[in-house]
């Protein structure tokens, strides 16, 4: 007879495999993926943060090396890059194994903050810097000469790896944020917080931030793409004159569009808060 503990276990367990996997689909959808590692995807580690945040950081830990092993699994080719034991085992757990098991320590904040919403932001801000140093001290030791020049490896590694964790974190954190002004992740089965009031102000202006961070990550991405030289991996100032016009009229189109649309929704959104204070 199964006793309630082991129960409880047994369902703690096919959720975190269905998140995990859920994790490994997203990391597939890719906005930006660079040519020497790296990509920006579709918040791939907020499953993880949801599992530690829901189940501690212990479950966080275990799912995150699980993932890490996962997305190993799947960029097996980077290891055609070295061939020493030790180079291979660096990359392994560097930009896998430890990379993603930090992500498992997103629930950090779930005592110490009371707001759901600032605490999964806060754990998702936290884990991206903590991936990003991994993958900092990885281009900067096992892929210097490779992919980052051996001079200056520091410098190299901090600006290359900046091209996509910057923006990756930033959509983890938006999406985490959202996710906690709308569901209770505390409750033995996530529910749907349900407010009182019309909250068509707040959805406005959370979906105006959305959009100015949807259009900071395109530049970021479309900027950094061009600084790399594919061929030699070395970084190189003149490939932003290079890039031709029809580079530079996507940035201003894209950039201008997204900061005229969030403008109009806020001010929208206050008009419509204004006028719900009038008819109360």
């Amino acid at each position: 007879m199964i006793t309630q503990r082991k129960q409880s276990k047994i369902h703690v367990l096919a959720e975190c495999a269905i998140l995990v996997a859920l994790g490994t689909v997203l990391s597939l959808l890719k906005l930006v993926d660079l040519p020497y590692g790296g990509s920006v995807t579709v918040a791939s580690m907020l499953p993880l943060l949801i599992i530690s945040y829901r189940h501690g950081m212990v479950w966080g830990l275990g799912c995150g090396l699980v993932y890490g092993a996962i997305q190993q699994l799947l960029g097996l080719n980077t290891l055609n890059y070295f061939s020493t034991f030790g180079s291979i085992l660096a990359v392994i757990l560097l930009d896998y194994v430890v990379a993603f098991a930090v992500v498992g320590l997103g629930g950090m904040f779930r005592k110490a903050v009371r707001n759901e919403s600032v605490a999964l932001a806060g754990g998702a801000l936290v884990t991206g810097l903590l991936r990003y140093l991994c993958h900092v001290i990885s281009g900067a030791t096992v892929w210097a000469g490779i992919s980052i020049p051996t001079k200056a490896a520091i410098g190299y590694s901090l600006i290359y790896n900046a091209t996509y964790m910057i923006p990756e974190t930033l959509v983890l954190m938006l999406v985490a944020f959202y996710l906690g002004q709308c569901v209770d992740l505390t409750q033995p089965i996530p529910r749907r917080i349900v407010r009182t009031g019309s909250a068509i102000g707040s959805v406005l202006r959370l979906g105006a931030l959305g959009v100015l961070f949807a259009g900071l990550i395109f530049d970021i991405a479309k900027v950094f793409s061009v600084l790399q030289d594919p061929e030699s991996g070395e970084f190189n100032i003149t490939g932003l004159t290079e890039a031709g016009s029809k580079f530079y009229i996507t940035l201003i189109v894209v950039s201008a569009v997204c900061i005229v649309f969030s403008l109009v929704v806020t001010i929208l959104s206050r008009k419509i808060e204004c006028t719900e204070k009038t008819d109360a």
